[in-house]
C-alpha cells in the first residue's frame, strides 16, 4: 500500500453523488481485497465511510474461453434453459389445477425444453460461425485507489498509516 498526497481536485470525483465534490486519494492498493480491507478498517475506527469510494484504475477486460460452442451444445443449453422456464410456468399453472398437477408440471417442462432446444439451435446457427466458443468475462483494475472527500483526507491518512504499521508487524 502507498499513501499518496494528491492535492484536492486531481483525483477522481466520488461516484454515485449528483453533486461533484473534491476528493483525494488516501491509499493505493494492488488488489480489491486490500482496498476493501482499508475501508473496513476506516469504518471500524469510526471514520464516516459515506465519504469514501474505491476507484479502480487502468481497467482491462479479461475474457476466459471456456470451450467450443457446437450446435449440439447450443441445443442442450437451450433445452436446459427452456426446461427451467417450463418448470416455472408449470408450477404457476399447477396452482390453478385441481387434479393432475404433476402431469401439468411434466408437460410444461417438456414443452419448455423442446422450445428451448429449438431456439438454442436456431440462435447458434444464425451467428454464422462468428462466435463458436463460450467464455466468461471479468473486469480487473491494475490499482485500486481509496478516495475520500478532501475535508476528511487527513483523518483517513492518519488511520490508514496505523493500518500499514499494523500490517507491517505481521
Amino acid at each position: 500500500m502507498s499513501i499518496p498526497s494528491t492535492p484536492a481536485g486531481q483525483s477522481p470525483t466520488a461516484g454515485g453523488t449528483p453533486e461533484a465534490r473534491a476528493t483525494v486519494s488516501v491509499g493505493r492498493y494492488d488488489d480489491y481485497a486490500s482496498a476493501q480491507r482499508a475501508v473496513d478498517f476506516l469504518s471500524d475506527n469510526g471514520f464516516p465511510v459515506e465519504h469514501v469510494s474505491i476507484v479502480g484504475t487502468d481497467l482491462r477486460l479479461i475474457e476466459r474461453v471456456l470451450g467450443r460452442m457446437t450446435v449440439a451444445r447450443a441445443t442442450a443449453t437451450g433445452a436446459l434453459s427452456g426446461a427451467w422456464f417450463g418448470l416455472l410456468i408449470g408450477l404457476l399453472l399447477s396452482i390453478f389445477t385441481t387434479s393432475g398437477w404433476l402431469v401439468v408440471l411434466i408437460v410444461a417442462v417438456l414443452v419448455g425444453a423442446g422450445w428451448g432446444a429449438v431456439f438454442g439451435a436456431v440462435a447458434h446457427a444464425m451467428t454464422g460461425g462468428r462466435r463458436d466458443f463460450t467464455s466468461s468475462s471479468s473486469l480487473q483494475a491494475a490499482h485500486y485507489d481509496v478516495v475520500v472527500a478532501s475535508e476528511h483526507a487527513d483523518e483517513a491518512r492518519t488511520l490508514l498509516t496505523k493500518l500499514s504499521w499494523r500490517d507491517a508487524g505481521t
